[in-house]
């Protein structure tokens, strides 16, 4: 078995008892010993893929590293990519995809060609001289239509006014000959209006013939398209059936089954594709337990996402959350370490408060509001405490990462007014971090829009289409070797906006110390929100409040 690559360690290296949660941050030190060895391979091979590494217009890819012992209990390591290179899909020593869409005479390549030989008739017919002609031939008769049309009537609307004003004169002499006159001008003006719908007649069924002519064509090149809508969506439902995953209790799903889907809501693109759904089957089919588990991104980082050369990452939640969830089954597997442990503090540090409102210290790794699975939050707290206090209490959120001020009101009335501060950007706030480098500026700002990625919430994406303006202010206050402490102040409010701002190629392009998701893990994230400004609801005084970083 060439794909399983046996491993030899020293006696004293520990050996994990059971596999890290992929979906986790921390990896064991033989875990990373053995990812090191994979990189010192991928800087010595040529995979027939431009990483981007050279400064050329390429694009990194996700590899995945699998640790585990085989039937002879042997220990040795699998390797994955994501998705395709530019070489194919089965790379010499690295594991298969779990199906192969791109299989010569593989049912996707069968299908394909049915649906191509489609496009071409549906192209042949768009493309042809007489769509054209009767494309042509419709606009010609519409224009010719409406120049006609507005002719007759500016030629009527001036005839109009001139039967106007010698009604006008002839109404005042009341002879015979002016009634005569009148009569002829009452004549006319039906004439005119008989005239007009006429024409309207005339033209409107030249230009519906030739619409019929058009519509003839267009019903032969959309009876095709809805072919071919029909056979991509059957296609779809046979490709995710093909894609079946097996788990550690040898049960079998499907990706239509994991994502219970039909032709019109399909799994999110690219599911199956990733580094550990395929590692973790090519383990389960060859005897292969794991006992450890990693990504790390290999190259250029694409232009919207923040994806840093040789750092670990977690798998993706959107496309593989629900897929391990079933391949994991029967393996002894670690919590994942995404899941933080309910902060043990008994009371939250309070920095003011009155009778209207409470200001409160978060600390790190410590939730706003109760979550999926954890329910301790400040939010929950100041319930207890406060549990005559009306309206939603908070009236911002800090991430969980994050430490510093939140500003809480103890009536719905108060939280409407400084929530409307929020809105109209009255409130001002001031956060400290330390950075990961020395930014070429010390100071300016950074204007990114920012939108979530749907496919690995909750990172965000840069994004100049879709994204929603996010600004922020920053000056670096001190500087050393190789990081600085800098202070943001952030205009928008937006998720994880001075994460991605510090982080991004096109913002700041370092990493706040301790990001696990845009930079490096550390023992915490040093991000504080140190500072913040507002107008007292009742007092209408300015008040500032200040809560120094714990870094």
């Amino acid at each position: 078995m060439t794909l399983f690559h046996i491993i030899s360690i020293p006696e004293d290296t520990e050996i994990p008892k059971k596999c890290n949660n992929p979906f986790g941050i921390k990896h064991a030190d033989l875990t990373q010993k053995v990812v090191a060895t994979c990189m010192d391979e991928l800087e010595k091979s040529d995979l027939g893929h431009d990483f981007g590494l050279e400064g050329s217009g390429g694009l990194g890819k996700m590899f995945g590293v699998l640790i585990g012992k085989n039937k002879s209990g042997a220990l040795g390591y699998l390797k994955a990519f994501s998705g395709k290179l530019e070489s194919g899909t089965n790379i010499p020593g690295f594991v298969p995809p779990v199906f192969d869409t791109f299989e010569p005479g593989g049912l996707y390549k069968t299908k394909e060609e049915e649906i191509n030989s489609i496009n071409k008739k549906i192209h042949e017919l768009e493309t042809s001289p007489s769509f054209k002609l009767a494309v042509e031939h419709l606009e010609e008769k519409k224009k010719d239509m409406e120049h006609q049309i507005l002719s007759l009537k500016m030629s009527h609307t001036l005839a109009k006014e001139e039967r106007k004003k010698m009604r006008q004169h002839l109404l005042a002499e009341s002879t015979d000959y002016s009634k005569a006159i009148l009569d002829k001008l009452d004549a006319e003006s039906a004439r005119h209006h008989f005239e007009y719908k006429d024409m309207l007649k005339k033209y409107k069924k030249m230009v519906d013939d030739a619409q019929k002519e058009m519509d003839r064509l267009l019903s032969e090149i959309n009876e095709l398209k809805t072919e071919r809508k029909k056979k991509s969506g059957l296609l779809q439902l046979e490709l995710f059936g093909q894609y079946s995953f097996l788990n550690f209790e040898g049960k079998t799903k499907n990706l239509a089954t994991i994502f219970s889907v039909d032709e019109t809501q399909p799994p999110p693109s690219g599911a199956g594709e990733c580094t550990a759904p395929k590692l973790l089957q090519y383990a389960i089919q060859h005897d292969i337990t794991p006992i450890g588990i990693a990504e790390f991104w290999w190259g250029k980082s694409p232009a919207s996402e923040i994806r840093i050369h040789k750092h670990f990452y977690p798998a993706c939640r959107s496309k593989c959350h629900p897929i391990l969830q079933h391949m994991l089954v029967g393996l002894d597997v670690e919590d994942s370490a995404l899941v933080y442990a309910e902060n043990k503090n008994e009371g939250l540090e309070i920095l003011f408060e009155d009778e209207w409102l409470v200001i409160i210290h978060k600390p790190a790794n410590f939730l706003s509001v109760p979550g999926k699975s954890i329910t301790d939050s400040v939010l929950t707290r100041l319930k207890k405490k406060y549990p005559e206090a009306t309206g939603p209490l908070l009236v911002h959120r800090l991430d969980m990462s994050t430490s510093g001020i939140l500003l809480a009101a103890k009536t719905k009335e108060i939280h409407s007014t400084l929530q409307k501060q929020f809105q109209d950007r009255k409130i001002t706030k001031r956060y400290v971090a330390i950075l990961n480098g020395i930014p070429a500026s010390e100071s300016g700002k950074i204007d990114l829009p920012l939108r979530v990625d749907l496919e690995d919430r909750p990172r965000q994406l840069v994004c100049h289409e879709h994204g929603k303006p996010s600004l922020t202010h920053f000056k670096v206050i001190k500087k050393s070797t190789d990081e600085c402490r800098i202070h943001f102040f952030p205009v928008t409010g937006r998720t994880h906006q001075l994460r991605v701002h510090a982080a991004h190629a096109e913002g700041l392009g370092i990493a706040i110390k301790g990001d696990d998701l845009y930079g490096l893990p550390n023992d915490r994230l040093y991000l504080h929100a140190e500072q913040i400004t507002f107008t007292h609801p009742i007092t209408g005084k300015t008040k500032t409040i200040t809560c120094n970083a714990p870094f």
